[in-house]
């Protein structure tokens, strides 16, 4: 028989996919626990029992989009036959990410300037686990032999990864903000490509 604790999990799981849904469609802002609590049949008193506010609430579907995003570069581990598929494996997942989720993150957009520490703490483990994932990669080359010997290789995958993150297109229009525009991505996209191009026939012999 479930206990109450996961009675109290799995409402909490509808809780946050119902408000996924929510601020997926509308966005932070067009947003409210009214709406979200409606969508659940739920009264807002029980909403803000397990959230009590709309920005936690938000931050807790972050951390879940997280998870979900880390899953799927732990499932690839070890597993590209090349650096170049590494590499093309991260820049397409992480757009692809960003593309479909894009409406979620109007809060990035609202908040660039001030945004809580908690979301900080979301994008370091996500950047970690890219660069992770890219280290890898880089290592394996060096010992098939195709790379010669780096020193560092988290430390050139880093900066690539800083570089990558550093490119903008429309940078008149973007002035007042550092968060991409939807119609720009796929450029940026094929940007990153590039310039990924560019860098790996500078390491490899083969």
């Amino acid at each position: 028989m479930a206990t109450t604790h996961d009675h109290q999990d799995i409402k909490r799981e509808k809780i946050l996919e119902a408000s996924y849904e929510r601020f997926l469609h509308y966005g932070y802002s067009k947003t409210t626990m009214n709406e979200i609590a409606g969508d659940l049949s739920m009264s807002k008193a029980l909403l803000y029992y397990y959230f009590p506010d709309k920005s936690q609430l938000y931050m807790a579907v972050m951390r879940k989009l997280a998870v979900d995003y880390l899953k799927k570069l732990e499932e690839k581990a070890d597993t590209f036959g090349s650096l170049k598929e590494a590499f093309v494996f991260q820049i397409n997942t992480h757009h692809d990410f960003i593309v479909s989720n894009y409406n979620f993150f109007d809060f990035f957009r609202l908040n660039e300037q001030n945004l809580p520490d908690t979301i900080w703490e979301i994008v370091e483990q996500v950047h970690k686990a890219e660069l992770t994932l890219l280290t890898n990669a880089v290592k394996n080359e060096m010992e098939k032999g195709c790379i010669g010997p780096i020193e560092n290789p988290e430390e050139l995958v880093d900066l690539l990864l800083d570089a990558m993150h550093g490119i903008r297109v429309g940078a008149v229009s973007q002035k007042k903000s550092s968060f991409p525009r939807k119609e720009h991505l796929e450029e940026i996209r094929s940007k990153k490509l590039l310039l990924t191009d560019i860098f790996i026939k500078g390491l490899l012999y083969c």
